[in-house]
């Protein structure tokens, strides 16, 4: 079960200490993923967050006990974005499948360094069990949102992991995928 605090906008907290602490956690998401994009995922530490976020190693500390609660965090966050953004999509099935395309392909920057770095968040949870959850809640959104396309969820499961591939393809190979592409793909796989 997750503990974990859900992002607040801080306009809409009126206790003053209440909108420091949720602005000092967004400033150490923020680094967080700064550090993974500049150096990698591996270079994550209390420390080298601090230093990013110019607080105290303390700070880093107070509001994650351990590299690995930074990491969730991170994570959370990042799925937190994406799943948002699936929930915005339209009823109409072909706007919202293009919609999904849109996500794969578009979340790719042309340096592709940030979405390099929420890859690597997603690949670390290979290694590193406390992120599971959140890799999870992912396959869950992405087969909740296929379930009106395709009723049996081992097809659901096999676009799935299409569409997980896209994400990979987007970080790594030249030029990567476009939305339109990766509609098509997408579309011949549920329709045949």
């Amino acid at each position: 079960m997750s503990t974990k605090q859900p992002e607040r906008d801080p306009e809409n907290i009126s206790d003053g200490r209440l909108r420091k602490g949720e602005l000092r956690r967004r400033l150490l998401l923020d680094a967080t993923m700064e550090v993974i994009t500049r150096d990698g995922v591996s270079a994550v530490s209390q420390r080298r967050v601090a230093a990013e976020a110019g607080v105290p190693p303390s700070t880093v500390t107070y509001y994650h006990a351990s590299v690995d609660d930074l990491l969730v965090a991170a994570l959370t966050r990042v799925n937190d974005t994406y799943v948002a953004y699936m929930d915005t999509l339209p009823e109409d099935p072909d706007q919202a499948l293009r919609g999904f395309a849109a996500l794969i392909a578009e979340g790719t920057e042309p340096d592709r360094t940030h979405a390099l770095a929420e890859m690597e968040l997603f690949l670390l949870a290979a290694r590193r069990p406390a992120l599971r959850e959140q890799t999870d809640r992912w396959m869950s959104a992405v087969d909740a949102f296929l379930v009106p396309y395709l009723p049996d969820p081992e097809m659901r499961a096999g676009v799935a992991a299409a569409a997980n591939g896209f994400f990979l393809c987007c970080c790594t190979t030249s030029p990567p995928p476009d939305a339109e592409e990766v509609h098509r793909v997408l579309r011949r796989l549920i329709h045949g």
